[in-house]
C-alpha cells in the first residue's frame, strides 16, 4: 500500500502542525523520545502542505539529537482533514491529550465538520458522546443547523424526520392493516421510530414529538407558514387535506374522515389510554379499524377460487362487528331504562 511507505525528508522543509495540544510541546516528552528515537515510528505529514499531522514531539525529538533529516509518511487528505486526522493519531497513541484539549478539538471541529454526528466526533477526540452533545448544544446558540449528520460509518442520516412521521401517520391511519416493516419501507424510518408513531396515534399524540428542533426557552402557539404543525389537531387536519405521495389510498372525506376523528377521539379517553384493558382496546381496534373503501386496494388480490372463502371470512367478521356493535348499543338501552 502507496501510504506504508516512508520518505526521509529534510525537517526543514516541514511547517509545524496545527496541534490539538493547547500547551503545545511538552519538553519532558522530547527528552523521553530522544532517549529512543531509534525506535520511533515515521513522522505524518500532509503531503499538499508539508504541515506535520502527527509527530510533533518526534521532530523535536530529532533536532535534540542533532538530525537534519526525519523519517516521514504522507497524509493525501483534504487540508480541511488535517486536523481531523491529528486529532485522531493524537487520540490513540503517544502522550494521551487531555480532557480540555479534547474538548478544545471537539468544538474546533464543530465549526469545520458541522454534518458529523455526535458519535462520530467523540470517536475522534474520544470524548463520550453524550459530552460531545452536550458541548454542541452550548456552542450552537442559535446558529442555524444542518439536517444532516454523517455517522460513525460513513452515512448520512437526516436529523428530523417530521415529513417521514407524517407520512407514516397518513399510512397508518389509511391503512391500519399495513405491516410495520412495510411503512419502514415506504417512509425511510426505522422499525424503532415507525413503532413510536403507531403508539403516538394509539395515545392520540401527534407522530412528531412536540417541540422537536425547536430551542430551549422559546415557543411558537402558530407555526409559521413554511413549517410543519406538529401538535394534535394539526395532525388530524393533514390527514383530512393531503393525500400520500403519489396518490395511494388517500384520506377521504365524508365517512372515512369522521371515522379517523373518532379514532383519534378514543386514543384521547383517559379511561382507556391510563388502564391495561382500554389500552388492549385502542391497540384491538386500531389492528381491526377500515377506513371506508381502503378494502379495494386487497380486492383485486383474491384469486376466483378463492373468492367464495374470503367473502364467507369478511362475511364472518361483519356478523361479529355487528353482534359487538349491538351489545354495546344494548348496554346503552339498558342504562337509558334503568335511569
Amino acid at each position: 500500500m502507496p501510504h506504508e511507505f516512508t520518505h526521509r525528508v529534510r525537517i526543514g522543509e516541514l511547517l509545524p502542525a496545527d496541534s490539538p495540544r493547547l500547551n503545545g510541546v511538552d519538553e519532558t516528552h522530547v527528552h523521553r523520545l530522544a532517549e529512543v528515537y531509534a525506535s520511533l515510528p515515521p513522522v505524518l505529514v500532509h503531503r499538499t502542505t508539508m504541515r506535520v499531522v502527527d509527530g510533533m514531539h518526534r521532530v523535536a525529538a530529532a533536532i535534540l539529537k542533532g538530525a537534519e533529516f526525519v523519517e516521514v509518511r504522507y497524509f493525501d487528505g483534504a487540508e480541511e482533514d488535517v486536523f481531523l486526522r491529528a486529532v485522531t493519531a493524537n487520540v490513540s497513541h503517544g502522550l494521551p491529550l487531555s480532557v480540555a484539549d479534547r474538548k478544545a478539538a471537539a468544538l474546533r471541529i464543530f465549526g469545520t465538520h458541522p454534518d458529523l454526528s455526535d458519535r462520530a466526533v467523540a470517536a475522534c477526540v474520544g470524548l463520550d458522546a453524550k459530552t460531545v452533545a452536550a458541548a454542541r448544544r452550548r456552542s450552537a446558540g442559535d446558529s442555524p443547523r444542518s439536517n444532516n449528520r454523517v455517522g460513525s460509518d460513513g452515512k448520512t442520516y437526516p436529523l428530523d424526520r417530521t415529513a417521514e412521521r407524517i407520512h407514516a401517520a397518513r399510512l397508518m391511519t389509511s391503512r391500519p392493516d399495513l405491516p410495520l416493516r412495510a411503512i419502514v419501507k415506504e417512509t425511510g424510518l426505522s422499525l424503532g421510530t415507525a413503532h413510536d408513531v403507531r403508539q403516538r396515534l394509539l395515545r392520540g399524540e401527534s407522530p412528531v414529538p412536540v417541540g422537536r428542533r425547536q430551542p430551549r426557552g422559546k415557543t411558537s402557539p402558530e407555526p409559521a407558514a413554511d413549517e410543519e404543525d406538529t401538535t394534535v389537531e394539526g395532525t388530524i387536519r393533514l390527514l383530512r387535506e393531503q393525500d400520500m405521495p403519489g396518490g395511494d389510498f388517500p384520506v377521504r372525506a365524508g365517512r372515512a374522515r369522521l371515522a379517523v376523528e373518532t379514532l383519534h377521539k378514543l386514543a384521547r379517553d383517559p379511561s382507556l389510554r391510563h388502564t391495561e384493558s382500554g389500552r388492549h382496546l385502542l391497540r384491538w381496534l386500531h389492528a381491526h379499524f377500515v377506513v371506508d373503501d381502503s378494502w379495494r386496494q386487497y380486492a383485486d388480490a383474491v384469486p376466483p377460487h378463492c373468492s367464495a372463502t374470503v367473502a364467507e371470512l369478511a362475511l364472518q367478521c361483519s356478523g361479529s362487528w355487528k353482534r359487538f356493535a349491538d351489545e354495546l348499543s344494548g348496554r346503552l338501552t339498558g342504562r337509558a331504562s334503568s335511569s
